[in-house]
């Protein structure tokens, strides 16, 4: 028995856990012997529908409507799911190995052998978007900095390091410091689909049952199958496979500092006169303008893009509703609207900061996401400039 691969009994039956490499070579030959030589009753991998369709047919991007992506405030959750995209196919890239493929591989192998299989993972839409509501707001900079960092990093892995992360030191090593950086993102990501995989797993009918799942996952799906086995835990995942609605403080906390800046401009004119208040509304939409078009202009936006993110950030920091990344974004669509071609490329794009920049879609949502980030920045340092004209 391969070093890679977990056996628990439960009752009658065996669970053999292979913990992988997503983008290793090694992983996707001892998959493949594993169930041509053993012959399982089932085989459970870690993989959602959509992700799965994603990696046999390619489909899905070719669908995307970056307009209604923006509209709806999906912007972040779309780049978020292309960078870690990036990362992994990088890896891959580097090794010779698509990200996903020992699972691909484990689901070939099954319908060859005649071998039921199960996809076993939770929808991989649902998995962010909780990750994403459950992080707070210091946790969600962190977040995107981690994300646009492993963009412009040019970091690689040789076939051994990458190996060694199907070790229970490196992994977990990784697992402690991803809970000490962003807890509620290794709650949602690692632990929550822990328990999700191994009550797929569990469920699996069969007496000698094969689950394929990432290597950091196989400590937590043993703990909780044990725990199924023993009634201590329930089969019933209703908890864990829905998107949380917004909590209320995070339904307040978006219109403070709006009211904030409102409140001191209307003291600014009431104190200091007409004089006095146009000066503190001229500099809030000159710094918080400025510097959200700096931000487009940092990602190579449209002149018209540029001139818009100025005008409209003032505006937009003041209304929730309505952020002036969804501005740019949609103006920069309409003057540089994606072509085929760009969903055609978009999986190499992706592996590159140029391509992030060359590719019409991925450009709108880095107009999109620097936008915003030079508007935020502008609405703390604009703050400030408020008080003096207000107290």
């Amino acid at each position: 028995m391969s070093q890679t691969t977990t056996t628990v009994q439960l009752g009658g039956r065996e669970i053999v856990i292979m913990g992988t490499a997503h983008v290793s070579r090694e992983s996707v030959d001892e998959v493949c012997a594993y169930i041509a030589e053993q012959s399982p009753d089932h085989v459970c991998v870690e993989i959602d529908a959509a992700r799965y369709q994603s990696l046999t047919s390619g489909a899905g991007w070719s669908q995307l409507n970056i307009y209604q992506v923006l509209k709806s405030r999906r912007g972040f959750l779309l780049l978020g799911n292309l960078v870690l995209s990036s990362f992994q196919k990088r890896i891959g890239a580097d090794l010779g190995v698509k990200p996903g493929e020992e699972m691909r591989a484990a689901i070939e192998a099954s319908q060859a052998a005649g071998i039921p299989y199960s996809l076993c993972d939770r929808d991989i839409q649902t998995t962010l978007k909780r990750a994403w509501m459950k992080t707070g707001f210091w946790g969600k900079n962190k977040l995107l900095a981690a994300l646009l960092s492993s963009v412009f990093t040019r970091e690689s892995f040789n076939a051994e390091e990458i190996e060694s992360l199907k070790q229970t030191s490196a992994i977990e090593s990784m697992m402690n410091e991803l809970a000490d950086y962003l807890p509620s993102v290794k709650h949602v990501l690692i632990d929550e689909r822990d328990r999700f995989l191994a009550t797929r797993i569990f469920e699996a009918r069969g007496e000698r049952i094969l689950a394929v799942v990432g290597a950091g996952h196989v400590p937590g799906i043993v703990s909780w199958l044990q725990r199924l086995e023993s009634g201590e835990a329930s089969t019933d995942l209703s908890d864990i496979n829905v998107i949380p609605p917004p909590k209320p403080i995070s339904k307040v906390l978006p219109w403070v500092i709006p009211a904030a800046v409102f409140t001191l401009i209307v003291l600014g004119f009431v104190r200091s006169g007409w004089a006095g208040g146009f000066t503190m509304l001229s500099r809030w939409i000159l710094v918080n303008g400025t510097l959200s078009a700096v931000g487009a202009l940092a990602a190579l936006a449209h002149p018209v893009t540029i001139i818009a993110s100025f005008l409209a950030a003032p505006f937009t920091s003041m209304n929730p509703t309505i952020g002036v990344g969804m501005v740019s974004g949609l103006i920069e669509a309409v003057l540089r609207k994606p072509r085929v071609s760009d969903f055609e490329s978009l999986q190499d794009d992706i592996l590159s900061v140029r391509g992030f920049f060359r590719n019409r879609l991925t450009h709108i949502l880095l107009v999109f996401l620097f936008s915003t980030i030079g508007s935020a920045i502008g609405t703390f340092i604009a703050l400030p400039f408020l008080f003096p004209q207000a107290v």
